[in-house]
C-alpha cells in the first residue's frame, strides 16, 4: 500500500491514479471528502487529514510501502513560510513513528539554497529534516518551474492583451509540466530502487523563456503578436493581493522570482535524459492553457 499526500493535486492525482493502474493500494490524503471523490471512485482509499496533525498523519502512513509527501501552498495565509515548517515538522514526526521506509517529496529547484529563494526555503527545510530520519531512504524530485503557473497569464491576456509577470523576458527556466512530476514519482515508488537520500532535478522537455512562452501562447490562440512584459514589483504584488494572497505571501513569491532573475535560483545538474521529462510546452498550451482560456475543461 502507498500513501499520496496532497492525492487531488496536480501532482499528486497523477502519482495516485498510475499507483492504482499498476495494481497497487493507496490511500489518498486530501483536505476536502468531496474533492476525494473522484481518486476513491477508482479505487482509492479517501483519508481526510489535515497535514499539520503528526498523529493522523502517523496513522494514515502506518504500513506503507512508500510515501509521497508534497506541501500544498496557502496563498492566502499570513504566515505561508510558518505554515510549511508546520508541515515538515508533522510529516517527518509521522513518517519517523511509522517507521516508513521510502518516501518521495515534491521539491524545487533552488532547494539546495538555505535562504534567498522565497518559499523555496520551505522546501530545502524539508529535504534536510526527512533525509535526518534514520532508516528512511528518500528521493527529493527538485522540479523546475511549473507550466501550471502560467495559467494566470489567462486573465492577464483578457485585461491587458500581453502576458506579463515579475521574470526577465529572456530568461530561459526548465520548464515542466506537473503531470510529468507526478508519472516520475509513481515510477520511482513502483520501484523504490532509490536508496539513502539522493535529489533528482526534473527540467522538463526543455528551457523556455517568457518571451518565448508568450509567442507560443499567442500562436495557438490565433494572437500571433503576442508579446511579454515585466511590471514592476510594486504592481506585480498589487496583483497577487487582489488574486487573494496575502501580503506575506505575496513578498515570498516577488523573491523567489528575484532569485531567479539573478540566477540564485537555478538548475545544478546538466540537462540529460534523466531528469528531461517528456510533455512540451506547446503541448500543455493546446491541451491545457487554451481549452481553460476558452472556458473549457483542459484536455485529459
Amino acid at each position: 500500500m502507498y500513501v499520496v499526500t496532497g492525492a487531488t493535486g496536480n501532482s499528486g492525482h497523477v502519482v495516485a491514479q498510475k499507483l492504482l493502474a499498476a495494481g497497487q493500494k493507496v490511500r489518498a490524503i486530501g483536505r476536502s471528502a468531496e474533492r476525494l471523490q473522484a481518486i476513491a471512485a477508482k479505487g482509492a482509499e479517501a483519508c481526510v487529514c489535515d497535514l499539520t496533525n503528526r498523529a493522523a498523519l502517523a496513522k494514515a502512513f502506518e504500513g506503507a510501502l512508500g510515501v509521497y509527501v508534497m506541501i500544498p501552498p496557502d496563498m492566502a495565509g499570513d504566515n505561508y513560510r510558518a505554515h510549511q515548517d508546520q508541515i515538515t515538522d508533522a510529516v517527518t514526526a509521522a513518517l519517523d513513528a511509522a517507521r516508513v521506509r521510502h518516501v518521495v517529496t515534491l521539491s524545487s529547484i533552488g532547494a539546495d539554497k538555505f535562504e534567498g529563494t522565497g518559499p523555496v526555503v520551505g522546501l530545502h527545510i524539508l529535504e534536510a529534516k526527512v533525509n535526518q530520519i534514520t532508516g528512511l531512504h528518500a528521493l527529493h524530485l527538485r522540479a523546475g518551474y511549473f507550466m501550471e503557473n502560467l495559467l494566470a497569464q489567462i486573465g492577464i491576456v483578457k485585461a491587458m492583451g500581453v502576458t506579463a509577470g515579475p521574470l526577465r523576458g529572456e530568461l530561459e527556466l526548465p520548464m515542466i509540466a506537473t503531470q510529468d512530476i507526478g508519472a516520475y514519482a509513481a515510477d520511482a515508488l513502483l520501484r523504490l530502487e532509490f536508496t539513502g537520500q539522493s535529489t533528482r532535478e526534473l527540467q522538463g522537455q526543455r528551457n523556455i523563456s517568457m518571451a518565448e512562452a508568450a509567442g507560443i501562447i499567442g500562436r495557438a490562440l490565433g494572437r500571433p503578436h503576442l508579446s511579454y512584459t515585466r511590471l514592476p514589483d510594486d504592481q506585480i504584488r498589487a496583483s497577487l493581493i487582489q488574486m487573494g494572497a496575502s501580503l506575506t505571501t505575496a513578498n515570498l513569491i516577488l523573491a523567489m522570482a528575484a532569485a531567479l532573475n539573478s540566477g540564485h535560483m537555478t538548475a545544478l545538474e546538466p540537462r540529460s535524459a534523466e531528469n528531461t521529462t517528456p510533455t512540451s510546452f506547446e503541448t500543455f498550451v493546446e491541451k491545457v492553457f487554451v481549452p481553460l482560456f476558452k472556458g473549457k475543461p483542459a484536455a485529459a
